[in-house]
């Protein structure tokens, strides 16, 4: 097995919604805003190699929706996921699988692309791609508070193409790869979990979007049930500190990954944080 970080660029968040209760007072120490009280996040996935199979966790914002949305979330940076693949040696057309953690804009818009003509296809033509069906359900019939973050335009096509998959359970893709649900973010967002030569890589997706919310209040305005976050956070948190997790952060601007240790008061804190080959 290899495994492979992949940029696809940079986007803007409020960063009040971001960091939740949090007051700016203290997040704009760790992640500075503009004048728009916007701070920049990462769009990182994460390709794995394993025999036969190549595996893309996530796909990034892609470049088709229109000019008033992309001037919301100001998509920037010289990263793209056809740029990152190919820096790897792989093409799209090489992806065999796609696990979509969730289906919010900034997580699946790469899955579908559009065509000059205007029509949608699937970007990845000889991938399965993985999702579960309360999830699929969940985002087909949006609620008001994530109707914008549900773009339909971004998965119908997938099920359409019958290139769709749900998993049964919270079970494997490879022998490598188990999936978590969680639910505090969104309905049953699926938390990849990969043994690498004997460690545990945890894709933590938006439950812990990034280094900077590994504290307990650190908590999404996003997120749906925002207490049902901080007991799965608190989950995370603690494995991977008895594991020795390696935690791989989507949404970190500067860093991919990270490992944890208990303080001299018990917190949880970053013990180490740097790029994925700092810790494989």
């Amino acid at each position: 097995m290899r495994l492979h970080t992949i940029q696809t660029g940079y986007f803007k968040l409020d960063g009040g919604a971001m960091f939740g209760v949090v007051p700016k007072s203290m997040w704009q120490k760790i992640n500075p805003p503009d004048e728009n009280n916007m701070c920049t996040w990462s769009m990182r996935c994460l390709l794995i190699e394993d025999e036969n199979r190549l595996i893309l966790i996530d796909t990034g914002m892609g470049d088709k929706q229109d000019e008033k949305f992309r001037s919301h979330f100001y998509p920037h940076g010289n990263d793209n996921l056809d740029k990152s693949l190919a820096a790897k040696g792989f093409s799209r057309n090489d992806i065999t699988d796609v696990i979509l953690t969730h289906l919010h804009f900034d997580h699946c818009g790469g899955a579908v692309i559009r065509r000059p003509d205007g029509i949608l296809e699937c970007a990845f033509k000889n991938a399965r791609y993985w999702s579960n069906e309360d999830h699929w359900n969940w985002a087909m019939v949006p609620n008001e508070r994530e109707k914008a973050s549900f773009l339909k335009e971004n998965f119908v096509t997938i099920q359409e193409s019958g290139q769709l998959n749900y998993c049964k359970d919270q079970g494997l893709i490879i022998p490598s790869i188990s999936l978590e649900y969680v639910f505090g973010h969104t309905e049953a967002m699926m938390v990849p979990h990969i043994q690498y030569q004997g460690k545990d890589i945890v894709f933590a997706a938006d439950l812990m979007p990034s280094s900077f919310h590994i504290p307990m209040p650190y908590v999404m305005a996003y997120d749906l049930r925002p207490l049902n976050t901080l007991t799965e956070k608190e989950k995370l948190l603690t494995e991977a500190v008895d594991k020795g997790s390696i935690i791989f952060f989507e949404h970190d601007p500067v860093s991919e990954c990270g490992v944890l240790k208990r303080n001299e008061q018990g917190r949880i804190i970053i013990d180490q944080k740097g790029n994925l080959a700092d810790f494989i």
